[in-house]
């Protein structure tokens, strides 16, 4: 279980593909741990702290954090999702005395990043978040670093990512705004992008680079392992709790009433979560007869009720998204069996891949 607390609505940023309407609400203390009392089950969970931008209101994670290892050390671990901006080595070393790990928005080289990652005045943000990302990836080299591709900046994809590792970047998490106005002179570059970056990653397995790069690796163990992550388990994998309380299924559904599955004075409505959930779960009418449904994102309930207002519909650009992205990955993938790739193979048939690169990286 994860429980994502929305301790802001503030941002100190204005990114113009945001799909959070800027607001003043924080989320108070007593809410905060209430919630954390209310709903985290299970003997391990993870809390989320985001925003908004949760830095806003470091006082806030400290004091929740605080509260759980007094009461639970051993059940809670914690992450922080946030712009940068507010990084600095004071907090970087509180976080890793706490074990907060932090994740990074981040889209890549200058063109690509100032082009939408803007403050209100509209000045870009890529100077001042250089020295952060730098200063980061020295406290936490595994840091997720995530960078969103929209349709302005797509032609910018493939040198975006190369920077972002020649910055030491170990765990890049790519992701499309779906809600973009995509064209289909976006699309195709986006393929060719694609084709690029398969001959990148190809490098990295070959020399033993062992950056992640989500839309190849994810995809390749959904191959491996059927099904594997394509399910958010919505509403029963995390619960997103708003500023005023109320609970929610995921982080794009705070903020409309009609998916609020509880509130923290009430408790949960489980069979409102289990509705939901049914919902979500249930197959699409588009995708029956895919061959790729079981291994694309098309149950990610966020991704639907942004871009369609549903859960029951998936945008158009998803089937054309995927079907693009699948067989450059498929070839990717097989290129590296055939060869029997000691970093591929590693990766993706040995669950302890993760704990083994991690004291190999340490011992280096």
């Amino acid at each position: 279980m994860h429980l994502t607390l929305h301790l802001t609505e503030r941002c100190n940023m204005a990114c113009r593909y945001c799909y959070q309407a800027p607001d003043t609400h924080d989320m108070s203390l007593e809410t905060a741990l209430k919630a954390i009392k209310t709903c985290a089950t299970g003997t391990n969970c993870g809390i989320i702290f985001f925003g908004g931008e949760p830095l806003l209101m470091q006082d806030h994670i400290w004091d929740v954090m605080h509260d759980c290892e007094k009461n639970d050390p051993q059940r809670f671990h914690y992450k922080v999702t946030t712009n940068g901006l507010l990084l600095d080595e004071t907090f970087l070393k509180k976080a890793k005395q706490h074990r907060l790990h932090v994740a990074m928005s981040h889209d890549g080289i200058k063109e690509a990043h100032d082009a939408l990652r803007v403050l209100s005045d509209g000045g870009g943000t890529f100077e001042a978040l250089k020295s952060k990302l730098d200063l980061l990836l020295r406290y936490q080299p595994y840091a997720p670093i995530m960078l969103t591709v929209n349709p302005e900046t797509v032609k910018y994809f493939e040198k975006s990512v190369r920077w972002l590792q020649s910055m030491g970047v170990q765990y890049l998490i790519a992701s499309l705004n779906y809600a973009g106005g995509w064209k289909d002179t976006h699309v195709k570059r986006l393929k060719r992008e694609y084709q690029a970056l398969a001959r990148w990653h190809l490098d990295n397995y070959r020399n033993e680079r062992k950056i992640y790069f989500s839309p190849f690796d994810k995809r390749m163990a959904t191959h491996i392992f059927k099904g594997r992550g394509v399910s958010c388990q919505l509403g029963k994998r995390q619960i997103s709790v708003g500023a005023d309380g109320t609970l929610y299924p995921c982080v794009q559904f705070v903020g409309r009433p009609e998916y609020a599955i509880g509130h923290i004075n009430r408790g949960l409505d489980e069979a409102k979560r289990e509705a939901i959930y049914c919902r979500n779960e249930a197959e699409k009418a588009t995708c029956v007869d895919c061959a790729l449904n079981g291994r694309c994102h098309n149950k990610c309930g966020c991704m639907n009720i942004q871009t369609t207002g549903t859960l029951e519909n998936i945008p158009p650009l998803l089937c054309e998204y995927e079907r693009m992205v699948f067989p450059i990955v498929d070839k990717l993938a097989n290129t590296l069996y055939k060869e029997r790739n000691p970093l591929f193979i590693q990766r993706h048939y040995n669950p302890m891949f993760p704990v083994m690169s991690f004291l190999e990286d340490m011992g280096n």
